[in-house]
């Protein structure tokens, strides 16, 4: 199976894994039965929650959706039944408490995310010679997450935007609804080069699929992520239980490992 193919098959299995949780579950869980964390997740975690995941008290059980986080936003406000939400974009976390679908305490931040400007290994083009390699003749598709729903997509639109790019790569940009599906697409082929997730290409089973250039922190918008408990937890306890492991000092290991930065609050020491 290529590794794009197995991208898609972890999405598969926790979508399934979520859809058999909210199958006849009460509005509590049983003594006798492991909590069910219902987790909806930034797809730039696809790799690295599990690794974090594996630290949670076995009796706690988890289910995770990993998609984009603003359109989670929506789903969540109109009455998805998941428990802790994690974002690409802590913007995404304020709609929440706005909507009142989550308390302003029950918020925090847990990492930076990183764009990379990706290319498959056997690709002709040379990611370190910058953004400026996009408008060479050979590159005749770049692939993005989503501006309008995606902050992977919105901060990497502002890249090119920032470069003077925006206007000569307009008709060669193709759109993944995440950074995951905007992976996908270089990696299977319908795109030449993408500017995707440090965190999907860092560690795992891309690291050794293509080469990357790591985009500078000045050339986009900040991609602060954040999460939050949401207000209609059903089991508080257990829910709490998973942002600790994300927050822990292994969890951090976990998401450095993968790419992510520290969240602003954490640089210092």
């Amino acid at each position: 199976m290529s590794p794009s193919r197995r991208l898609a098959a972890l999405a598969g299995t926790v979508l399934l894994a979520l859809a058999a949780a909210g199958c006849g579950v009460t509005d509590a869980s049983s003594p006798d039965e492991p909590a069910i964390v219902r987790v909806a997740a930034a797809s730039d975690l696809q790799l690295a929650l599990p690794e974090v995941l594996e630290e949670i008290d076995p009796d706690v059980e988890v289910a995770v959706t990993y998609g984009s986080s603003g359109q989670f936003v929506q789903q969540i406000v109109n009455g998805a039944p998941f428990d802790l939400y994690l974002s690409a974009d802590t913007g995404y976390v304020d709609r929440l408490v706005e909507a009142g679908a989550a308390e302003d305490a029950d918020t925090f931040t847990y990492a930076t995310g990183r764009l990379v400007l990706w290319v498959p290994q056997d690709s002709p083009i040379d990611p370190t010679k910058g953004l400026e390699v996009l408008t060479d003749p050979g590159v005749r598709r770049v692939a993005l997450a989503n501006p309008e729903h995606a902050p992977y997509g919105r901060a990497a639109a502002a890249a090119l935007t920032a470069a003077g790019l925006d206007d000569d790569l307009a008709d060669r940009i193709v759109l993944g609804e995440n950074v995951s599906q905007a992976l996908d697409l270089v990696a299977s082929g319908g795109a030449d080069a993408g500017i995707v997730a440090a965190s999907l290409v860092a560690a795992g089973p891309m690291a050794d699929q293509g080469r990357w250039w790591q985009l500078p922190p000045s050339a986009h918008p900040p991609l602060v992520q954040g999460g939050a408990v949401l207000s209609g937890a059903r089991d508080v306890e257990a829910t709490h239980a998973v942002r600790e492991a994300l927050l822990s000092a292994e969890g951090q290991d976990v998401l450095r490992r993968y790419g992510f930065g520290p969240a602003p609050q954490t640089e210092e020491g």
